[in-house]
């Protein structure tokens, strides 16, 4: 089968490799679509990061460079290994793509699994990925999704889990106002999930598609350009000179996290939700004397189940997100390029790994 595989920085390669066996606890899904996530570019132009470097093999997976890419996910199950039986061939699905210590609690009480030693990602830490035509992929990590979502928007399901427990962990609540840095497709998921609690959504972006979607989508209600309004202005306008609430960083720049801090009114919470691949700067006196309280936030723990249940509820729209579809062959020079140089002009580009559905 065909696979986009990682080898260093600003090398991967579109290659034939074995189709993975499906084993005992497993399930082997056909992927649809894998979505290109920010973490991807991050490995791609300042890595290895989440990637064990070549020789250096992560010490749960085993594996170091090459390793497959892709965590964004969904498809459809093939074939499931013995003692599985609570899913079926023919089902729609979504990775939670976690490798994670097998002495580790993952059950449904879990709060913490996520941030066990040496936790990495299907699709980064090796276990294959979704930027592939098939992966195996242990039951625990799959999760059914109903037939009436589209297997594009469930693609989307891995970010927006990302956003609900940034959102969770931010403590928002529903009269909040928040301020989102970066329109990109977890900035916008975050704030899908805040809309959705009843909080006011103001977001900060450079980019008028991104600005546009944000407004369009419904999950903003105020959209700037920093390079046009003065948006720490524009927010103390918005809340009678207060400063929002709570404040979430989606983009590892500077500035941004410099405006949030400004932005937020004393005792407001800024959550980081971005991987930033350089170290980031923090005005400490600014935040000793706005008691501001700062958060980090990792992807998601026992998040996907209720993540998808707004899905299939109709509580949250996916479809306005997708802004491009590609076949793994285009997968650097229209989808990592577009994303890193041009990402004014797209918000989540999926990849399909067998070509169907373009």
């Amino acid at each position: 089968m065909r696979a986009a595989r990682y080898y260093d920085n600003r090398d991967i390669r579109i290659e034939d490799i074995e189709t993975p066996t499906v084993e005992p606890g497993t399930v082997g899904i056909d992927v649809a679509w894998c979505g290109i996530c920010g973490s991807d570019l991050h490995e791609y132009v300042d890595g290895p990061i989440f990637i064990p470097p070549h020789g250096q093999p992560h010490p749960i997976s085993g594996e170091s460079a090459p390793v497959t890419l892709g965590h964004e996910m969904s498809g459809v199950v093939y074939e499931v290994g013995e003692g599985v039986e609570d899913v079926a061939v023919g089902d729609h699905v979504v990775v939670e793509p976690y490798i994670i210590d097998e002495d580790v609690d993952t059950g449904p009480d879990s709060n913490d699994y996520h941030l066990s030693p040496n936790m990495n990602f299907i699709g980064l830490g090796g276990r294959g990925g979704g930027l592939s035509e098939k992966i195996v992929v242990q039951r625990r990590w799959v999760h059914p999704v109903d037939k009436s979502v589209p297997l594009d928007e469930a693609a989307l399901i891995e970010p927006l889990s990302v956003g609900a427990h940034a959102v969770e962990r931010s403590r928002a609540k529903a009269g909040d106002v928040a301020i989102v840095g970066g329109a990109g497709p977890i900035g916008l998921l975050t704030s899908a999930v805040l809309k959705g609690i009843g909080v006011t959504v103001v977001i900060s972006e450079l980019s008028e598609i991104r600005r546009r979607k944000a407004i369009d989508s419904g999950v903003a209600d105020h959209a700037f350009d920093p390079r046009e309004v003065d948006v720490v202005e524009e927010v103390r306008k918005l809340t009678d000179g207060r400063g929002a609430d709570i404040a979430f960083e989606c983009t590892s720049v500077q500035v941004v996290l410099d405006t949030l801090m400004d932005a937020l009114r004393p005792r407001g919470v800024l959550t980081v939700v971005s991987i930033w691949g350089h170290k980031g700067e923090l005005d400490m006196q600014k935040l000793v004397l706005k008691e501001i309280d700062v958060r980090g936030t990792i992807a998601y723990v026992n998040t996907h189940p209720q993540t998808i249940k707004l899905v299939e509820e109709g509580k949250i729209n996916l479809k306005p997100f997708i802004t491009g579809k590609i076949g793994l062959d285009d997968l650097i020079d229209k989808g990592f390029d577009t994303l890193i140089n041009h990402n004014e002009t797209a918000v989540k580009i999926l990849v399909s790994p067998s070509g169907k559905g373009l």
